[in-house]
């Protein structure tokens, strides 16, 4: 079973929002204080393979470093940025999505525009900006699995079916 993750981090570099996108449960969104080790294992339960878009270098590496929860040695992963380029696609996840024509509720926002967002949910209240940056991990996790199910050359069912959001606090 395989599990499509993305972090969105803060400018100060500790991780805002985990998603997780299961075709067998759909998205779960681990937020501020519902990002630990237990809620993580606890969404990653079942899951062999662990699918990430540049994991290798950023995702897993900061979820170690702050949840001291090491993915790569206790799951199989399987990093599509090297696929792409596999497949002769480079860049960013956002150009490879616009070149294959994968859509997006969200589109111009990037990794750059998350840790703003969420500054502006956090300093300022502002649930629109959460909402928005939510909307934005909840898109990279499941164009992930689009994306994987183009390269592979085979279907995708609707992966836009149940959101699970955890967190400890909205305001």
């Amino acid at each position: 079973m395989r599990a499509y993750l993305d972090i969105e981090t803060t400018f100060e570099g500790s991780i805002s929002v985990i998603g997780i996108y299961r075709p067998d449960h759909g998205t779960i969104q681990l937020v501020d204080g519902g990002v630990s080790d237990i809620n993580l294992y606890t969404a990653l339960e079942g899951i062999t393979t662990i699918v990430t878009f540049n994991g290798s270098s950023f995702d897993l590496p900061i979820i170690r470093r702050r949840l001291y929860a090491d993915l790569r040695r206790e799951y199989e992963h399987c990093d599509l940025r090297y696929v792409c380029r596999q497949h002769g696609l480079r860049g960013g996840l956002k150009a490879i999505e616009e070149r294959l024509g994968i859509t997006r509720e969200t589109p111009g926002l990037t990794g750059w525009d998350a840790p703003h967002l969420w500054r502006r949910y956090e300093y300022q209240n502002d649930q629109a900006a959460l909402r928005l940056l939510l909307c934005y991990n909840r898109e990279d996790v499941i164009n992930l699995a689009v994306l994987e199910s183009l390269l592979a050359g085979t279907f995708l069912a609707d992966p836009t079916s149940a959101v699970q959001v955890v967190m400890d606090k909205i305001s």
